[in-house]
């Protein structure tokens, strides 16, 4: 077997070396990185396609789950979390057969999730546990309703109803209000797992509505549409989002 590319992501720098330290002895393990927060772990594991990602679950701005969710479980590597969570997450990972690490951990706890780790690897496993996870976590999980705004040194809230779309910028997303817009530090999949999907529809990669602020739909060619908004704003949406859109019009 080549050697098992490690990515590892903790915001706890004690806890990265934690596990460094725990991979230092194991020949068939390399390094790649090493990730402070959920957004750098998006762009490493999008680049660098690592094979078996030491994921902590609790982080600021964008949680491991986050991460999961703005890769996409087809492209996410094997994980195995870390956390400091209470035994109710505990059982939520071993109902799904999915490996984790409790702070702190000894060395014999550390093997047993990495062995486990390394026999996936080998087998090709397809990742069915942990979009089972997701699944259940999204079905239990309340829909945003308000947004923390920070800009100008003010901090402020915005309910998410009166955000008429949302395009990607980069690792932020820009919120178009009425005639205002504004910057959150997030990216445009970790956003769309927590908006209500009844009220907000993904139409492109880069792109979030508002179907509440939705006037007209326009077909255009090979399944794209244009979406008129009640402001007069234009948009358009992607084929690879048209069932999202079929859906809409379905109902």
């Amino acid at each position: 077997m080549n050697r098992i590319r490690v990515l590892i992501v903790d915001d706890e720098p004690i806890a990265r070396r934690g596990v460094r330290l725990q991979l230092k002895g194991e020949p068939e393990v390399e390094i790649i990185g090493e990730c402070a927060n959920g957004l750098e772990a998006v762009a490493t594991i999008r680049k660098l396609a690592p094979d078996l990602v030491f994921l902590d679950v609790q982080m600021p701005e964008m949680d491991g789950f986050e991460v999961i969710e703005a890769v996409g479980v087809e492209r996410m590597p094997r994980v195995i979390f870390v956390t400091a969570y209470d035994q109710y997450m505990l059982r939520a990972f071993e109902v799904h057969a999915l490996d984790y690490l409790l702070k702190p951990f000894d060395r014999e706890r550390f093997l047993k999730a990495l062995n486990h780790a390394r026999s996936s690897l080998q087998r090709g496993d397809i990742n069915r546990q942990l979009m089972a996870l997701l699944d259940d976590r999204l079905a239990a999980r309340k829909p945003l309703e308000r947004l923390v705004i920070k800009s100008g040194g003010r901090i402020y809230f915005l309910n998410v109803e009166e955000v008429d779309w949302i395009e990607a910028a980069d690792n932020y997303v820009e919120l178009h209000v009425g005639r205002e817009s504004h910057l959150l530090r997030e990216t445009i999949g970790g956003l769309a797992a927590k908006l209500d999907p009844g009220q907000f529809l993904r139409v492109r990669h880069s792109t979030i509505v508002n179907l509440g602020r939705v006037k007209e739909l326009r077909p255009l060619f090979r399944g794209e549409y244009l979406i008129i908004l009640r402001d007069g704003t234009e948009l358009t949406s992607s084929r690879r989002y048209r069932k999202n859109l079929d859906a809409i019009l379905g109902k």
